[in-house]
Formats: structure tokens, C-alpha cells, sequence
């Protein structure tokens, strides 16, 4: 016989400390410029000892980050690393873990993999460079799709009406002279990569650090993670790029393969 299972009183079971903290939290997510804990309880309607009992704990654990400045709370990468887990996230891993360090060994610099989740990419994993001097990032680490070459180039292979929601949704900040600041110049990099089948980060975001990225599709053909070699620009110039972008395509190309792209 089969057990019944007992329907849940979510009036009864109700947290509204958890509540609250929920609602923070899906408002920084919607402000990744950050936002003042006493414009979070204004906007939420919660007493001010509250959002900042809330707001303190996450930071605590690492949840939230805080500009000692302007005092303004903005999610950290965590959240985001958290949600790279599920999803297929550890089948991509497993997938590419080996593929990342035989990369590493090719190129000799620091190999990564990330995906995109909502509005911004995440890196997923990670293998060192051997060189002395060398680029590395934090797991859960998010990157703005406008300017990092994973993000690009995983962008530029979405399906045409996802592409165009995700464009309309950016705000193309400038972080170096070398940043793309109009839709115009994006859609037209896009094109140029999608039919290259790689992307570059010219120091578009890091002065001076450059990125070349291919994509990795599921079954389908989606386009659901990249891979991408990043270090200084003396070793990943503009006239190795293309050098780079074969090395990178061949292996996400053998973790696409893996995970079911034919």
C-alpha cells in the first residue's frame, strides 16, 4: 500500500525572519550595483534591526559583500556558485576537469570553465597556470557578459530571441578603454564570433589580461558552458590569439562530444 505523505501547513510553518531574508535577497540580485541596507528595508517594508541582523549574517558567511565606502550590499559570487552546482553542473565538470588540464598543459596558462546563469556568466572550475606569474579567480566568480570571452561567445550562440532579451537586459559598463560600450559594436562582435567559433577578451574588462573562449553544447546544439584560457598579454597577445582559439575550440569540442554533441 502506498504511504500517504501529509500535506504541509505553510501557514503554520511559516518563517518570516526566512522570508525576509529571501526577499533581500532576490533584491540584490536585481541590483548587482549594490544597494544601502536602509534602502533595502525602505523598499522592502523591514525594520531596519532586521535587515541589518539579515544583511550581517549573510555577509558573515560570505553571501553578501560590502563596500566599505558607500556601505552598499551586493551578492557575492557564492550565491552564484551555489546555483552552478545543480542543473547539470557536476556532469559538466566531471566532463571537463581532464580536458581543462590537458589544456593547461598545452597553453601553460590557467584554464577555466563557466556557464551562464541569468544575467551574468560564473566560473565553475578551475586549473592553474604552471607560470610564476599568473591569472586566478575565485569559484562562483561572476564576469559580465558583454566583455568576458566565455560569456561572448556563449552568448553569440543562443538562440536569436534569448540573445536579444539577454542584450536588452545589459548595462554595457565601461571598464577599460578597450570595453565594448555599444549594442551596435556587441551584435556585430558576436556575429564576427560566432563565425569564428571563439571569443576574445582583448583586456576588455582587466587591463592587460586577456581571454580566449570557445563553447561547449549540450545534444541539442545549446550552448551551455565554455571553456577559455586567460593570462597576461604578453603571453596571450592579439597575434597568438588565433594560435590559442584552435587549441581551445579542439577541446571544447571533446567535452561537447562528452556531453553529447555530435
Amino acid at each position: 500500500m502506498k504511504k500517504k505523505t501529509a500535506a504541509i501547513d505553510t501557514d503554520r510553518y511559516h518563517v518570516p525572519n526566512l522570508e525576509r531574508a529571501i526577499k533581500i535577497v532576490e533584491h540584490l540580485a536585481d541590483r548587482p550595483e549594490g544597494i544601502t541596507m536602509s534602502d533595502v528595508s525602505v523598499a522592502l517594508e523591514i525594520p531596519k534591526n532586521s535587515a541589518f541582523r539579515i544583511l550581517s549574517t549573510l555577509l558573515a558567511y560570505g553571501y553578501v559583500l560590502r563596500d566599505e565606502k558607500t556601505q552598499q550590499f551586493r551578492l557575492s559570487g557564492k550565491f552564484l556558485g551555489l546555483g552552478g552546482r545543480g542543473a547539470g553542473a557536476e556532469q559538466l565538470l566531471e566532463n571537463s576537469i581532464d580536458v581543462l588540464r590537458r589544456l593547461r598543459d598545452e597553453t601553460g596558462e590557467t584554464t577555466l570553465v563557466g556557464r551562464l546563469i541569468d544575467r551574468e556568466g560564473v566560473v565553475l572550475g578551475q586549473v592553474a597556470s604552471n607560470h610564476p606569474i599568473k591569472v586566478l579567480v575565485e569559484l562562483g566568480t561572476r564576469f559580465p557578459l558583454h566583455v568576458a570571452a566565455p560569456a561572448k561567445i556563449m552568448l553569440a550562440y543562443l538562440p536569436p530571441a534569448e540573445q536579444e532579451r539577454l542584450i536588452a537586459k545589459l548595462t554595457l559598463k565601461k571598464y577599460t578603454n578597450r570595453t565594448i560600450t555599444s549594442i551596435k559594436k556587441l551584435k556585430s562582435t558576436l556575429k564576427a564570433s560566432c563565425d569564428l567559433g571563439y571569443a576574445v577578451d582583448w583586456g576588455e574588462e582587466v587591463e592587460g589580461i586577456n581571454c580566449v573562449a570557445a563553447p561547449i553544447f549540450d545534444h541539442s546544439g545549446y550552448p551551455i558552458a565554455s571553456i577559455w584560457v586567460t593570462g597576461p598579454e604578453p603571453r596571450i597577445g592579439q597575434q597568438h590569439f588565433d594560435k590559442f582559439a584552435e587549441i581551445v575550440k579542439k577541446h571544447a569540442a571533446e567535452i561537447s562530444s562528452r556531453m553529447g554533441y555530435v
